[in-house]
C-alpha cells in the first residue's frame, strides 16, 4: 500500500541498521516503540507517549506544522527517535478495489491514475497512490488502491523534515494494526475494532490484507462525559468509574451500568451495521465475501470491563481482546514489560515497529 512510496524515492542505504521505531501519530498525541530481536523473540526495547496540545493535528490534518515539529524534536532530543514508520491517519485515506483488464494493458500506475476520480473525491493530479496485487488471470488484475491527497502527505513529510526526524515509511494505521494482532500467516477474515479516546476504527482484513476501513466519531472520553455530566463530577472521577464499573451489572453501579451501556449501544450499532453489509453484499465480482471468523479489540477502551462480552452476546459472535504480543513472543515464557493495557493502545505503533522483522 502506502506503506513503501516514500522508500521508492529516498530509499535508505543497505548497510545502515537502523532502529525498529514504529510512530503512531494521532489528533491527541504520538506513541512511541522500539523493539528489537532476543533469544526469547522480539521485545519491547523501550516506549513512550507525548501528548499533542489541541489543534495542531485535526482529523489526521496538520493545523500548526510548527506545533508538531516541536514534539517530533522533543523526541529525537529526548528520547534518541531519528528513524521512523509512521501511520497514516484513516480519515485521509481513501481505499478501494480497481479491475483493470489486461488487453491493452501497458502501464498499471498509469491506468490506475486514469481511474482515480472515478473512485475518490479529488483530482488525480492532488492525489498520491498506491496499489497492491488482489488477484490476477488470464484477463484482468484485481488491484487494492490507497490514495491520499497530495498536501496532507507533503504536510508530514515537512514536518519530519524540519525536525530532522526521518520516516523511513508511511502505512496505513489498520494495516500496522493487523500485522499485530492477526498472526502471521493466518489468511482468516476478521474485523478488527480500534476503539479509542475520540474515535474508533472498523477494519476488516482478509488475506492479510486491509480491505475495508471506516472511522467513528464515538470513543471512551464519550462514555466518561456521559458519566460526568450525569452525575456532576469531574472527568478524572466519572473516568474512575468507568474503569471500576464496566458493563458488569451490579447492586452498587446501577446507574453508571446504564449509561455505559446506552452510550456503547451506539458502538454495537455502528459495528452490527458494517458486520452484517459484509455478508448480506456480494464483492465486486458478484461473489460472496469470505465470513468474518471473529471480531478482535484493540485501544486503550477495548479492555473496558465486559465489553468484549457485550458485543459477543449481544452480536452473537465471537469476540476477543487483541493479543498484541502473538508475531512477537511467548508470554506463557516471558511477561512483557509493558503492562496490558497499554500494549491495546500501542497496537499501532507496535505494528509499524513489527514491519523490520515481517521477513525473519
Amino acid at each position: 500500500m502506502l506503506s513503501d512510496w516514500y522508500n521508492r524515492f529516498f530509499p535508505a542505504p543497505k548497510l545502515l541498521a537502523l532502529p525498529s521505531f514504529g510512530l503512531d501519530i494521532s489528533d491527541e498525541s504520538i506513541k512511541f516503540i522500539e523493539l528489537k530481536k532476543t533469544r526469547r523473540g522480539i521485545e519491547v526495547n523501550r516506549f513512550g507517549e507525548r501528548k499533542i496540545p489541541p489543534g495542531i493535528i485535526e482529523s489526521g490534518k496538520i493545523k500548526d506544522p510548527k506545533g508538531l515539529e516541536e514534539v517530533l524534536i522533543s523526541l529525537r532530543k529526548k528520547d534518541g527517535v531519528k528513524s521512523v514508520r509512521v501511520s497514516l491517519p484513516e480519515e485521509q485515506v481513501y481505499l478501494f478495489n480497481l479491475k483493470l483488464d489486461k488487453a491493452g494493458l501497458e502501464n498499471i500506475r498509469e491506468s490506475i491514475e486514469l481511474s482515480l476520480e472515478e473512485y475518490i473525491p479529488i483530482q488525480a493530479q492532488d492525489a498520491i497512490f498506491d496499489y497492491e496485487l488482489l488477484q490476477e488471470d488470464e484477463k484482468s488484475l484485481k488491484l487494492q488502491v490507497a490514495a491520499i491527497p497530495k498536501n496532507v502527505i507533503e504536510g508530514y513529510l515537512s514536518v519530519f523534515k524540519n525536525s530532522m526526524v526521518s520516516a523511513q515509511s508511511f502505512e496505513l494505521e489498520a494495516q500496522a494494526i493487523a500485522r499485530c494482532v492477526v498472526k502471521k500467516g493466518d489468511m482468516d477474515t476478521y474485523m478488527i475494532v480500534d476503539f479509542g479516546k475520540k474515535r474508533t476504527g472498523i477494519f476488516i482484513v482478509s488475506n492479510g490484507i486491509v480491505i475495508f476501513t471506516s472511522t467513528l466519531d464515538v470513543g471512551g472520553v464519550m462514555l466518561t462525559e456521559m458519566i460526568q455530566k450525569n452525575f456532576k463530577i469531574s472527568f478524572e472521577e466519572a473516568e474512575k468509574r468507568k474503569r471500576e464499573s464496566g458493563l458488569k451489572r451490579s447492586s452498587s453501579n446501577t446507574e453508571v451500568f446504564s449509561i455505559l451501556l446506552n452510550g456503547v449501544s451506539v458502538l454495537r450499532d455502528e459495528i452490527s451495521k458494517h458486520f452484517i453489509y459484509w455478508h448480506t453484499h456480494k464483492d465486486e465480482e458478484g461473489r460472496d465475501r469470505p465470513p468474518i471468523k471473529k471480531i478482535i479489540l484493540c485501544g486503550g477502551d477495548s479492555n473496558l470491563i465486559g465489553l468484549s462480552e457485550y458485543f459477543s452476546v449481544s452480536m452473537k459472535v465471537n469476540v476477543e481482546i487483541a493479543n498484541v504480543w502473538v508475531n512477537m513472543i511467548n508470554t506463557r515464557e516471558f511477561v512483557p514489560e509493558m503492562n496490558f493495557e497499554q500494549s491495546l493502545t500501542f497496537a499501532s505503533a507496535l505494528g509499524l515497529a513489527l514491519r523490520d522483522f515481517e521477513y525473519d
